[in-house]
């Protein structure tokens, strides 16, 4: 009877072990499933670069409003724009090396803004160095207000892309080379997962894993640099400009400093 009692209490002791080792596996188990990196999101983490790709653009071509805030660069320079867009126009600014410049489009209405300092520049000098009376009376003149741009002007087109919605997000949502997922991450408070052109060389596109899949941040290949997408939907107000905020400079407009 002695040596029986031990020998019941040892079962017991290991059958309790067992039982809580058990009850700690399942748990353990359970916390892992609870780490699916694709619980709560829209899934298409689980998807290939290229299906991401289409969703994203699918996404941004069916918005009717966008922010895009960043940096561009091209052959032409370095642009920071903060630009808010949709299809009937935009209205934003747009700083160079040596100006910054509002613009508004309203369909094919394009407005420029600037200061007098925006329009000057070195061919306004006459043959003795002295600043031209014209050059300083346009540059007066176009000072703060808003200057209806000419379609004919050399730089409506120019200064029309970067009111044009379509025309901007083909380019940003563009990726180059072979489309392969990267790393998930974060723009803000929102979780994504970046799509590559190449390993980066082609582009890096940040897709929200919450939502629709909007594009929420592009950094273009070879340094071109990084534009942040936002207010995806949220409509804003187009108006002109009022009369005595408005000059209609009626012909080519004056080079600028930042041409």
């Amino acid at each position: 009877m002695t040596s029986f009692v031990p020998s019941v209490r040892a079962r017991r002791r290991t059958a309790t072990l067992a039982v809580v080792l058990c009850a700690g596996l399942t748990a353990a188990l359970t916390a892992c499933a609870g780490e699916d990196p694709d619980k709560g999101t829209n899934g298409i983490g689980k998807l290939t670069g290229p299906e991401i790709e289409k969703k994203a653009q699918a996404a941004a071509d069916s918005a009717d409003a966008v922010r895009l805030a960043g940096t561009l660069v091209s052959k032409g320079g370095t642009y920071k724009i903060d630009m808010k867009l949709k299809d009937k126009g935009g209205a934003g600014s747009v700083t160079s090396k040596n100006s910054t410049f509002e613009l508004l489009r309203i369909g094919d209405e394009l407005y420029l803004k600037a200061d007098a300092g925006f329009w000057s520049h070195d061919d306004t000098k006459t043959s003795a160095g002295t600043a031209s009376d014209a050059g300083g009376a346009a540059a007066d003149k176009l000072d703060d207000k808003y200057v209806k741009v000419p379609e004919d002007d050399p730089t409506y087109k120019q200064l029309r892309g970067f009111t044009d919605k379509k025309l901007l997000l083909d380019g940003l949502l563009t990726l180059h080379g072979e489309i392969g997922t990267g790393e998930r991450g974060k723009v803000g408070d929102v979780r994504t997962i970046r799509i590559l052109g190449g390993t980066g060389e082609g582009g890096a596109l940040d897709v929200s894993l919450e939502g629709t899949p909007y594009p929420l941040s592009f950094a273009r290949g070879g340094g071109g640099g990084v534009v942040r997408l936002a207010d995806w939907g949220r409509d804003f107000t187009l108006a002109a400009p009022a009369e005595d905020e408005t000059v209609d400079y009626g012909q080519q407009l004056p080079k600028s400093s930042s041409s």
